[in-house]
């Protein structure tokens, strides 16, 4: 029991010695967060300056790893400190010892920099691209649409339509106010705004100018766009480019040791991305004039409205546009649906009419006359059972034309009236479609 109380405190003291020599002279925190990088990276310090000098050629380093490796460069008061300790290398702590050997490494973080932004290059020139693109291809659409010019001379036309006097003779309008014609209701339907009248216009007097939406493709993808954030973007792709640049001319003028691959890989990446980049940026300045053009052809001031300013508005009224066509749609159907179930019911009555009819007189219900036609007239004998499913109807009697009485005679599909005679009774004390004044 003794011996094993001495042997444990001997291994306690082992312990403790080996804490004591373990030296750590750099910051705690910082030290923990090193060493949490390290753990996860899961590669010595010998790996890790092996990658860098080569330019990471097998891969080893992802790019958030190398991202998180730049907060841990090895700043001047750290290197002072570990160079006074750096006979002690052995008792260093792992964070210290890492410090103290990438500090050994000949402009460490400007390598260290030069393959980050190697490695981000691609991945920035792709999200770059797309923008400029739709940019451009969305000034081009803008400027050569004949159904958006058209769609626009129809809305001028409902503008100065509906604001008759001294301000109906506009010979345009902001493109500000595109939006507005959603928020126009009528005073009718609350839920009936100027754009479903428009689109309603346009089905039927210019279908063509529909197409209008699908000359604007690249709309969507434009107003998503900030020239200043684009102009960063570039900005910073040339900096970094020039900063590879600059560090590529100094490692070229000392010479290279062995293993140092920075010299030939860079070279190398340094021609294809500066053909990658002179292309965007001369897209770019495409880009931009189209713009200023489209921009300038609506009568905009180009200094003050941004692309996704300028294109939000489109987008927005596409988005509009497209939701008014399906509540149009919608609405239309409702209407359809409930005439088909109108007329049904319609049906229905007649045909409990004719047998309420049949029932009181004791006769049977009306059939055809075998060897006629749907569409001849047939001659009904039975005036009373006819006259009373006419007045059970509310279609009054048949047999009183003018100049005396006579037999009544049934059409198919009408009983007693003609269509001449109804159409006053479906127009009594209501206007038409075309008769209301939908707008204020």
């Amino acid at each position: 029991m003794i011996n094993n109380s001495k042997q444990k405190e001997a291994e306690d003291d082992t312990l403790g010695s080996k804490k004591v020599r373990e030296l750590s002279v750099i910051d705690g925190r910082r030290a923990q967060n090193c060493n949490i990088l390290l753990s996860r990276l899961k590669l010595s310090n010998e790996e890790i300056k092996r990658a860098i000098l080569t330019m990471d050629e097998h891969e080893d380093l992802p790019k958030d790893m190398l991202e998180q490796l730049l907060k841990f460069v090895p700043e001047k008061s750290d290197v002072d400190l570990l160079e006074e300790h750096k006979h002690d290398l052995d008792r260093m702590a792992k964070p210290d010892r890492f410090l103290y050997e990438m500090s050994r490494i000949n402009h460490y973080q400007q390598r260290l920099q030069a393959l980050y932004f190697k490695k981000k290059f691609a991945e920035r020139i792709a999200e770059i691209k797309p923008k400029v693109e739709a940019l451009s291809k969305a000034s081009k659409e803008i400027l050569h649409s004949r159904n958006l010019k058209q769609l626009l001379e129809v809305v001028l036309a409902f503008g100065n339509y509906m604001n008759k006097g001294q301000r109906g003779n506009a010979y345009g309008f902001k493109v500000s106010s595109l939006n507005k014609i959603a928020d126009t209701k009528s005073s009718i339907d609350k839920n009936i705004t100027l754009l479903h009248y428009l689109i309603t216009i346009l089905e039927k007097k210019y279908p063509k100018v529909l197409k209008f939406q699908d000359d604007l493709q690249s709309v969507s993808e434009a107003a998503k766009v900030n020239m200043t954030e684009l102009e960063k973007d570039i900005g910073n792709l040339r900096s970094g480019l020039k900063s590879v640049e600059s560090e590529l001319d100094f490692q070229k003028k000392r010479p290279q040791e062995l293993g140092d691959k920075f010299v030939s890989v860079v070279s190398q990446f340094i021609a294809v991305a500066s053909f990658s980049f002179s292309d965007v940026e001369d897209s770019l300045t495409e880009a931009k004039e189209l713009f200023l053009r489209a921009v300038k052809h609506f009568g905009e001031d180009a200094s003050k409205m941004q692309p996704d300013e300028f294109f939000g508005i489109f987008d927005q009224f596409l988005q509009s546009f497209t939701e008014a066509q399906q509540e149009n749609e919608n609405i239309r159907k409702r209407k359809e649906e409930e005439e088909r179930r109108a007329k049904m019911e319609a049906q229905e009555s007649i045909e409990v009419a004719r047998a309420s009819a049949s029932d009181a007189s004791g006769t049977p219900p009306l059939v055809g006359v075998p060897g006629t036609s749907h569409q001849e007239e047939v001659q009904v004998t039975a005036q009373d059972t006819l006259e009373g499913l006419c007045l059970s109807a509310g279609l009054g009697t048949p047999w009183a034309p003018p100049g005396g009485a006579g037999r009544g005679v049934w059409r198919e599909g009408r009983l007693g009236v003609s269509a001449e005679s109804a159409a006053p009774a479906t127009r009594s004390g209501k206007k038409t479609e075309d008769e209301y004044e939908y707008f204020h």
